[in-house]
């Protein structure tokens, strides 16, 4: 720009700038705009690209922005948010990247030659595996990833991280790791197979032929692990673990143990220095000591030490001392953690006790700011103040690109004890009471921009507008990141008989669940919406949300026999209210059951009643829904040789799209005219009528284009391409090739029909 500002995209070089023109200091922008130091010195760094837009504001007022530059600064800003993966793309390689490694490592060098031994011997018929265990603390992760950098010069095709959370309530399934590993290595979600030995003989087989370095955090048991490694090639595989994994066989054993004095002794004065250390020899012995030589233990003491360089260390000796001798009650580790970890705690301002100890109470590995404000009833820029406190002692995690926060294990253990014991079971539960209410509000408002029967203005229904995901892509990325989080307040809701707000939720996210078919939890979901609707006493509700457990059995964790018996439910509460829509969608999900438990003629039979039942209906649902069933009856039927009758069904479909569907978008009816035409394309092919069929596949490639579905445009490419191979069109192998090479990059199975398109076409091409 002329005035010598950043371009948009630079958020930190920009607020660099702004700031520098202002003439003011981070310090005092940050008192300014009530931020932390670090938190400012992190953006103009770049280290947080896009922080929220309320910070931004305040960021703006505090600089004197006019409005134009406020905005400049707002729109650099959302560019570095996290956006949400396009549902058809597949997560790229390294998304399992390895975690950072940390300056300050220290001894365990006798280990890390042993591992380095491994992996040079590394061969390709028995790829090597270390099973790294010890107590909480010892820092096996630590070691983990620091061996793995180490490593990684001995394995060029891939270092890959997987926690698997062994001490979850619900650790990670071999089934969903299988899923993040083969994403990893580029299969994409739509080409997964669905049960776990199949993704296990995908891993092996992709996995069997690279070198690489796979580092599994956390693991629980033998079975969570077996079905992760490599069955052949010269890969090495880290594990690490609470429990010694005595079940796994030909494995190489990494036992960690206690650090020795001199070597915990060398790990503080990394972190605080050599000169504090050599000024109070004694001291630091008696540190270490006091901490029982657990790294953990001795890395808290050496960040709080770190964060007041003035303060002595024969002082915190002396307060250490006195504070282990008050605790009892040992639940992990030892005695000196515990006092460690309470040291550190009983000194922090309340704020920041209050929120440590509530933070523990949030779902899943890590909290955001409003969870974390939420539980600890702080306001959002208190909280993130806090957190940054809480992440410099050392007691917190912050992530390296969003404002999200984890704690280690075993001081979550800790600050659950301290919530149990200062807060009493009313405050916990008022806390977790106020953070699902809000917590489900901005999930089913968020859940709504996907709802094509519901308008989105503004921030409906937010509980706070002002920081509401605005559009699609923001309302996706809020709902991803914090799905754990609204799941929890989902059951919570549930389980305290707030049944009005399960269902509101599990309705708003009907639409958005459609998109993220891969996501299991949709049947938690629905099965919960399904007993609130049954508890409330409506049959209605009932029905509609039994077809959405329904579909989440068919299409999200492939168990068609509880698909049926959902969709059987359905189909009586639907008749005992008398709702034909819902009658119809019972009918419709029984019949996709059927099929894929291979009785086809059943599922026939039931589209054909489900079709029947919905032309009866003069909503626009009922017009949406007699055309999906119509599709799938038409589908159905051209895989059974019965083409003529699937062109007669899809022509009918075809009719109800140009007629219009009151209520709903031409957009909406736009893409389901042609799959219609795709479907009609394919009837006619089936039936040897090439030279008909190319006008339909033409009309529904350029539909797919237009509205910017890539997935969709290429199947119905190779459609089109078969249809002009068979016709002998000098279009063929262009359209063959471009479909095919566009369906590898997007990792579809179809890539495999166009190159054996390609290859009938060279032959007949040779034979001519």
């Amino acid at each position: 720009m002329g005035d010598g500002t950043p371009s948009t995209g630079d958020f930190g070089q920009r607020l660099r700038h702004l700031r520098t023109r202002a003439g003011l200091s981070q310090e005092a922008l940050a008192h300014a705009a009530q931020v932390s130091v670090r938190a400012l010195a992190d953006m103009e760094r770049g280290r947080t690209r896009g922080p929220q837009r309320r910070t931004v504001r305040a960021l703006s007022e505090a600089l004197g922005l006019d409005d134009d530059e406020a905005a400049r600064l707002e729109e650099s800003a959302a560019l570095g948010r996290p956006r949400p993966r396009p549902a058809a793309g597949p997560p790229g390689p390294g998304t399992l990247a390895l975690p950072r490694d940390i300056q300050d490592f220290t001894a365990r060098g006798p280990a890390l030659a042993r591992l380095l031994h491994l992996a040079r011997d590394a061969a390709p018929g028995r790829p090597g595996v270390s099973v790294i265990a010890g107590q909480p603390g010892l820092g096996k992760t630590t070691f983990a990833v620091h061996a793995a950098h180490c490593l990684a010069p001995h394995f060029p095709d891939g270092q890959f991280a997987l926690d698997l959370h062994g001490m979850d309530p619900e650790p990670t399934t071999p089934r969903d790791a299988l899923a993040r590993l083969l994403g990893a290595l580029g299969v994409s979600e739509d080409a997964l197979p669905a049960g776990t030995d199949d993704r296990a003989g995908l891993w092996r087989s992709l996995a069997g032929d690279r070198r690489m370095l796979l580092l599994l955090d956390n693991a629980s048991d033998e079975a969570q692990v077996s079905p992760l490694l490599p069955g052949t090639g010269p890969s090495l595989t880290l594990v690490t673990s609470r429990h010694t994994l005595a079940g796994l066989e030909s494995v190489h054993r990494t036992d960690l143990a206690l650090l020795r004095r001199e070597e915990a002794v060398e790990l503080l004065t990394r972190i605080i220095g050599p000169d504090r250390v050599r000024a109070e020899a004694q001291a630091a012995r008696d540190l270490a000591d006091l901490c029982g030589h657990l790294p953990l233990a001795v890395r808290i003491a050496g960040q709080r030490l770190l964060s007041r360089p003035h303060e002595r260390l024969g002082k915190l000796v002396a307060r250490l001392a006195a504070e282990g001798r008050r605790l009892d009650g040992l639940q992990a580790g030892s005695l000196r953690v515990r006092a460690a970890f309470a040291l550190s705690y009983r000194q922090l301002p309340p704020a920041s006790r209050t929120l440590l100890r509530r933070a523990a109470l949030a779902a899943g590995p890590d909290f955001s700011p409003e969870t974390g404000a939420l539980l600890a009833g702080l306001s959002h820029d208190e909280t993130v103040a806090r957190t940054e406190e809480l992440t410099d002692a050392g007691l917190l995690q912050s992530d390296a690109t969003a404002e999200r926060y984890r704690f280690h294990d075993l001081l979550r253990l800790y600050a659950a004890e301290q919530a149990e014991a200062e807060d009493g079971p009313e405050v916990r539960a008022a806390a977790l009471d106020r953070t699902a209410h809000w917590m489900l509000r901005r999930a089913t408002a968020a859940a709504l921009h996907f709802d094509v029967g519901h308008e989105v203005t503004g921030a409906q229904g937010d509980p706070d507008p002002d920081t509401a995901p605005t559009g699609r892509e923001e309302a996706r990325a809020w709902l991803e990141a914090e799905r754990a989080q609204w799941l929890a307040a989902l059951r919570r809701a549930h389980d305290t008989g707030r049944h009005r707000e399960v269902l509101d939720t599990a309705e708003a996210m009907h639409w958005f669940s459609d998109l993220n078919q891969h996501w299991e939890l949709w049947v938690e979901v629905f099965r919960r919406s399904a007993d609130a609707a049954r508890r409330l006493g409506s049959r209605r509700e009932e029905a509609v949300h039994l077809n959405y457990l329904a579909w989440a059995y068919n299409l999200c964790v492939h168990d068609p026999r509880a698909a049926l018996t959902s969709a059987d439910a359905a189909l009586t509460a639907a008749r005992d209210c008398g709702d034909g829509l819902q009658e119809g969608w019972a009918l419709g999900y029984g019949a996709g059951a059927l099929n894929r438990l291979g009785r086809m003629e059943e599922a026939q039979n039931r589209l054909r009643d489900a079709a029947l039942c919905l032309a009866s209906q003069d909503s626009p649902q009922g017009r949406l829904a007699e055309l999906s069933v119509l599709n799938s009856l038409g589908t159905l039927l051209r895989q059974t040789g019965r083409a003529a009758e699937a062109l007669d069904v899809h022509r009918r479909s075809e009719r109800i799209c140009r007629a219009g569907v009151p209520g709903r978008t031409e957009e909406v009816i736009a893409l389901y005219h042609a799959v219609a035409r795709q479907q009609i394309g394919n009837d006619l092919a089936a039936l040897g009528r090439w030279q008909e069929a190319e006008a339909p596949l033409r009309q529904a490639l350029a539909a797919f284009e237009a509205a910017q579905m890539p997935a969709w445009a290429e199947q119905a490419r190779l459609d089109l391409g078969q249809a002009l191979g068979a016709v002998g069109h000098p279009e063929a192998r262009e359209t063959l090739s471009a479909a095919r090479d566009a369906l590898a990059a997007l990792k579809s199975p179809r890539r495999v029909e166009a190159d054996a398109a390609l290859d009938a076409l060279d032959r007949a091409t040779a034979g001519t």
